[in-house]
């Protein structure tokens, strides 16, 4: 039997990806466009999107890399993004819901509107996505969705009830769109990170006591890298992957399967 190369390339895709100017989202640019895909980034911060946008086409010139400053906790910029999409005319195969935010705090000191924002940005927002993405993807007969989610929406791991709140929600939105939209041919998943090294994780980890507790507790004793999420996103959008729907995927290094 012989192997095809083209499952395991994205060539002809365009993958929309949120939170993309940094981080795990910057990675998942960096990864879908080596791998054959054009790319549509969005994140809040205009001048350092622009920046990674450009750092992206310069690395891959035989792409298209384009950006689109929105904040997608915002219904009216969620609205604005799918606009530029269609003014682009471009044919939107992939989406990757990676925006998201957090506030740690013990559960008796969140007010409501702490709350509220944090559940708007990791939960609402990308169910809202999802719905506008739909009839984009639909059209293509290899779409995929990927959530980008977090251990806290399994188990405890001290970044607060709220956010560990919304990433279950996120899974859980996760396995209902797979199960609902596998008759319109799009697939939907999710990964699951432990302590990524990206800037957000950078003060926790700063921290040798806190970080030597983080390693006891991952099997492979090191702190993820964000192109190590990227690989299991993109992995999870690849023809290769055709088979695979509905799943939450562990990027920990082990850390859920650590029982002592």
């Amino acid at each position: 039997m012989t192997t095809n190369p083209a499952r395991w390339r994205l060539d002809g895709q365009t993958c929309l990806i949120t939170g993309a100017s940094r981080g795990i989202g910057l990675a998942c640019a960096r990864e879908f466009a080596a791998l054959g895909a054009d790319v549509l980034m969005v994140a809040r911060d205009e001048a350092h999107l622009e920046s990674a946008r450009a750092e992206l086409a310069e690395e891959f010139p035989e792409r298209e890399i384009l950006a689109f400053a929105a904040d997608v906790a915002n219904a009216e910029q969620r609205l604005e993004i799918f606009d530029w999409i269609a003014d682009l005319d471009t044919a939107l195969s992939l989406l990757v819901n990676n925006a998201g935010t957090n506030l740690r705090k013990p559960t008796l000191e969140y007010d409501d509107a702490d709350v509220r924002a944090l559940i708007e940005t990791n939960v609402i927002a990308a169910f809202a996505l999802c719905r506008l993405a739909h009839p984009h993807l639909v059209e293509h007969a290899n779409a995929a969705i990927v959530n980008i989610g977090s251990v806290s929406g399994a188990t405890h791991v001290r970044t607060g009830a709220p956010y560990g709140m919304s990433k279950a929600a996120l899974g859980q939105l996760t396995k209902n769109l797979a199960c609902e939209w596998a008759e319109d041919g799009i697939r939907v998943n999710a990964v699951a990170p432990w302590y990524i090294r990206t800037q957000r994780t950078e003060s926790a980890l700063a921290d040798p006591d806190y970080l030597d507790e983080v390693l006891q507790r991952t099997p492979l004793a090191r702190i993820g890298e964000a192109e190590e999420v990227a690989a299991a996103v993109a992995f999870l959008c690849l023809p290769a992957a055709s088979y695979i729907t509905g799943e939450v995927v562990a990027v920990d290094g082990g850390f859920l399967k650590y029982g002592f």
